[in-house]
Formats: structure tokens, sequence, C-alpha cells
């Protein structure tokens, strides 16, 4: 990629030495979530032994300027279920329910991969000014290589570059009215090899707050009541009171 590649009426928003170097740390971060993707994977194998409750005690944790209040039994760590501040925090929830664990629900945090029935959210205080749809425009389409496949429900599925350094990754996106929606996904060769957490997207919510989200890719067909869901599922738990 050159520098010279852009249009000259059309400077890009970033220099093509300035954008390797921020592909190589989204990158790095990709091979970290791709690791913590697949211990994803086996978040109920471990969900399954410690650490759950049914409690739907009220939990207050204060991350940077923001406050969320979450009940007991979505934490995935018992040592994190504490009011208080935190650097990040890390939930598990059924979909579509956004519940926490349960009696009725125990079968579903118990398997070690499953069919889209458990999203995993984290929270930490934002350390990029741009989201994943914010990073569309200036480095995601920037690395995509040859023309888009049709994915499901109207997503466009995009190969990368493999100088990128994403691996067997590819980006979907899709339309909806607003910002656009973008997800990274390592796409499982069968729908039976599908995980809990072949997908991930960031957001930001609150005053100043970075929600990474996975999910299974069985659940793509659903990726706008799903990105809504996840939304309003924050903003009804954020405490943004002065």
């Amino acid at each position: 990629m050159n520098e010279d590649d852009s249009e000259p009426d059309e400077a890009p928003l970033l220099s093509t030495s300035l954008l390797w170097k921020i592909v190589g740390g989204l990158a790095a971060l990709s091979v970290a979530s791709l690791l913590l993707s697949f211990a994803a994977s086996r978040y109920g194998a471990w969900l399954a032994q410690d650490g759950r409750t049914e409690s739907e005690q009220a939990i207050a944790v204060t991350i940077g300027q923001d406050t969320l209040v979450l009940a007991a039994n979505m934490f995935r760590f018992a040592e994190h279920r504490k009011n208080g501040a935190a650097e990040q925090v890390d939930i598990v929830v059924t979909w579509p329910e956004m519940k926490g664990y349960s009696a009725a629900t125990a079968a579903r945090f118990d398997k070690a991969a499953d069919d889209g029935n458990l999203l995993f959210l984290q929270y930490s205080q934002s350390v990029m000014s741009r989201d994943m749809s914010g990073r569309l425009e200036p480095i995601y389409r920037r690395l995509f290589a040859g023309a888009p496949e049709a994915g499901p429900a109207g997503l466009a599925l995009h190969h990368l570059d493999p100088k990128a350094g994403y691996g067997e990754e590819v980006i979907l996106t899709g339309e909806d009215g607003g910002a656009p929606f973008v997800t990274r996904c390592v796409m499982p060769k069968t729908e039976k090899d599908a995980t809990s957490s072949d997908c991930q997207r960031d957001i930001h919510v609150g005053r100043d707050l970075t929600l990474l989200y996975r999910f299974s890719s069985a659940l793509l067909p659903q990726w706008r009541n799903l990105d809504r869901a996840v939304r309003l599922f924050s903003d009804e738990r954020l405490n943004l009171s002065p």
C-alpha cells in the first residue's frame, strides 16, 4: 500500500506509515482477542465448576467516569462481584433474555460451546478514540482484499490483506440507518463448528467505556437485534448522574 494510492482530491485520514503502525497494534490486540475467544469457547466448562451464583443482588462497579449496576449472577469471576472501582468487568448473559445465571439456565452455562445461547461482555475504559464502527473507513476499509462476499441478513463479508496480521479473521459490515455495524469473525467451516465467541465487536457506551462483546457466528442473521439489545442492556445499567 503506497501513500499515493489515494485520489489527489481525497487525502487519506492517516498516513500509510501511521496506518500500518495502528494496524500492527490492532493485530496484536487481535491475537490476544483470539486467545480470549478460544478461552471463551471453554467458559462453559469453567462456569460449570465454580464462581456461579443465582443471586440477583445489584452490584455497582465504577470504571473511570462510569458506573455500571449489574446483577451478581452476571459476573464471570466471583472476586469481581463487589461494589467499588474496577479496571474492567467481565459478564456472561443469556441470549436473547440478557439475564444472568439461574437454575433454569444452568444447562446453557454448562456447555463449553453453544449455538448462540450466551453472550460475553467486557467493559473497560476506552483507550481508542474510535470504536469498531469508527475504524471502518480510516483503517479497516484500507485493508480489505478483493471484492466483498454476501453475508447473512444483508451483511457484506470482507477478506483482509494477509499482511495485516489478522490471520483467518474476516470483517462483516452492515448498514442500519446509523453508524455502520462492523464485526470481526473467524467463520467456522461448518455450522456445527460454531462456538460461543466466533465474532466480536466493540462499541463506545456511557461517558468513556468500551464494551467488547463476543457472540456466536450463528447469531449473525440477528445482527440488528443483537446490537440494539446489547446497547439497550448497557444503557439501562449505566448510572450517568454527575
